[in-house]
């Protein structure tokens, strides 16, 4: 029999780990006021060095959900947020959750080309933004159902002293104001929507009756291998479930107060669920950080070290480069979990050596609210490998050419999944459902091998797309905006294996006769319709591009053919 028969990953889980869980009916909401119930004193954010309380947080919550409910927001209406990490996004969050209308996410460096088909899509009329995209958001409502635009400046959640600071008139300071904040004309601002004049201070209000585990919490928008975006509809019961699960996984989560790094963006599912829903679940101080830059991450382990820090390789990687140069100690990070890409060894044998805690690896998509697997966190955990199913989730590795068969251990095959923190579909996307899933098993599009006693390892791609830094890029919405160029004939988006385990986003081009290639000119027509981290690092010039008997480009074939010809000269 094998492993996925036997579930032979149970006698493989941590003592404190149960094989099946209680999820009772709990919503978000729920759960959230359940916190709040116990940990109304506890902290419920760190930002530049400010600190709210849970009953501070409520506070902004009940203010802004009364706020909202005045714009005419009801249960089932969708409310956009394109917000970076910070506490009014966490505010803004649980605010349209209490009415019962569903979060729609959104990633704020997005320019309106992106976005456009995507509020075609879910028509939200509200959309809470940082008032540095305002002028994005505003071009939406002459194509879209968008009408109020509430803008958010991050800067009124900081500290008194470095809001006055950043008010001198000094040319370094102002550029720094300005990455942080920037008028935002014909927008309701953050303090007026929670003010009294709109909708009161929320005191009276009421959390929407209706609500259960099936109720649509969130939307996430994610585009698989065609490039067209598909809006993934995590529900109340998927995205509480997956929380309960990691509340099961790590030792002693929630027994104590937890300071958790949110450097993980919130519009990415990865940072949603394990920071501000899993965060405030157990009553954890989430420590907020608008953007994953460095400099900011070691001032943070410098003054307010996390207990709790998930993120990708290169995210680990980068700190422990700069802990040692800059001779930080980041001793106390208890435990870290890393997903979204493979993480190196080497990487995870510094970390434990440096923070004197555990960093595994895990494995999860959107569609799965996100977390799948991960490496027991105990002596246990298997470098290489994407670790065991959660609790209550199912995985087996099916045939990829008849999908009711499970292959042998040790054998690749499609890693199939199930589980209540597996989505119910594709917003409006009836098809892409339906295609989405075998006889009632979720396909991830990753070729996976399961072990004889349940341990399983990815072994490659089904889809395409490309991971950078922690971020999905799809190679056909990079083409499509590449071949608008009138030099490019033909392209091919692949990814360049990092040695952080991370890839760089890399184009492949043939181009019209007599053309010359040119990289920055074609960085710079990319910026102009894709957010910087889709834009190709590199461009390479090809004569022509493997193409299957259609014409279809075999990007597989493409990248093996760069590769070969980098290992050739030598890079």
């Amino acid at each position: 029999m094998s492993a996925y028969e036997t579930k032979a990953w149970l006698q493989q889980y941590a003592e404190w780990t149960p094989a099946t869980l209680d999820y009772g009916d709990l919503t978000l909401v729920d759960m959230y006021n359940e916190n709040l119930s116990q940990h109304a004193a506890w902290p419920a954010t760190w930002f530049f060095g400010r600190t709210q309380t849970y009953k501070d947080l409520d506070a902004q919550v009940r203010a802004a959900a009364a706020g909202l409910k005045a714009f005419g927001i009801r249960p089932g209406d969708r409310v956009a947020i394109a917000l970076p990490n910070c506490p009014q996004h966490i505010a803004a969050f649980y605010a349209i959750l209490k009415l019962g209308a569903t979060v729609v996410e959104h990633n704020p460096l997005y320019t309106a080309h992106e976005l456009e088909e995507l509020f075609q899509d879910h028509k939200a009329r509200v959309a809470i933004v940082w008032d540095n995209a305002s002028e994005v958001f505003e071009e939406l409502r002459e194509t879209t159902s968008l009408e109020t635009i509430v803008s958010v400046n991050m800067t009124e959640a900081m500290p008194r002293a470095q809001q006055l600071l950043l008010r001198i008139p000094l040319p370094p300071i102002t550029e720094k104001r300005n990455q942080l904040t920037s008028p935002a004309p014909n927008t309701v601002p953050w303090s007026t929507l929670i003010g009294s004049a709109i909708g009161g201070d929320g005191s009276n209000l009421r959390d929407d009756g209706s609500l259960s585990p099936e109720s649509l919490a969130v939307i996430l928008y994610t585009s698989g291998t065609t490039g067209k975006p598909k809006g993934a509809e995590l529900t109340h019961g998927n995205i509480a479930s997956n929380v309960k699960m990691g509340e099961a996984w790590v030792p002693g989560l929630g027994k104590k107060p937890e300071r958790m790094l949110a450097a993980l963006p919130m519009f990415h599912a990865y940072g949603l669920t394990l920071i501000a829903a899993l965060g405030v679940y157990i009553g954890g101080e989430l420590v907020l950080t608008p953007a994953p830059k460095i400099p900011l991450i070691m001032d943070i382990m410098k003054k307010h070290t996390p207990t709790w820090l998930p993120g990708v390789p290169t995210l680990y990687s980068k700190i422990i480069a700069a802990a040692r140069e800059k001779n930080i100690s980041i001793s106390g990070i208890n435990n870290a979990l890393s997903g979204a890409a493979a993480l190196p060894t080497e990487t995870v044998e510094e970390w434990e050596n440096l923070t004197r805690g555990l960093l595994v690896e895990g494995y999860g998509l959107t569609e799965t609210s996100p977390v799948l697997t991960g490496n027991p966190m105990n002596k246990n955990r298997r470098p290489g490998y994407i670790g065991l199913p959660f609790p209550d989730t199912d995985i087996r590795i099916g045939n990829p050419e008849n999908l009711d068969e499970t292959q042998p251990d040790g054998t690749p095959g499609e890693l199939l999944a199930r589980g209540p923190q597996v989505f119910r579909g594709y917003f409006n996307n009836p098809q892409a459902t339906a295609e989405s899933f075998h006889d009632g098993w979720y396909r991830t599009g990753d070729m996976a091998v399961m072990e004889p006693d349940g341990f399983i390892k990815i072994v490659s791609r089904i889809k395409e797309m490309v991971i950078t830094g922690g971020f999905n890029v799809y190679p056909a919405e990079v083409e499509e905006t590449l071949l608008a160029h009138p030099d490019v004939v033909d392209a091919a988006v692949v990814g360049q294996p990092r040695s952080d385990g991370s890839e760089d986003v890399v184009a492949c081009l043939v181009l019209r006769d007599g053309a010359a290639l040119d990289p920055e000119g074609m960085k710079e027509f990319a910026r102009t319709r894709l957010t910087r981290y889709k834009v190709p690092r590199t461009f390479y010039h090809f004569e022509e591009l493997a193409k299957d008997q259609l014409g279809k480009i075999r990007r597989r074939e493409v990248q093996e053919q760069l590769l070969e010809l980098l290992k050739k000269n030598g890079n």
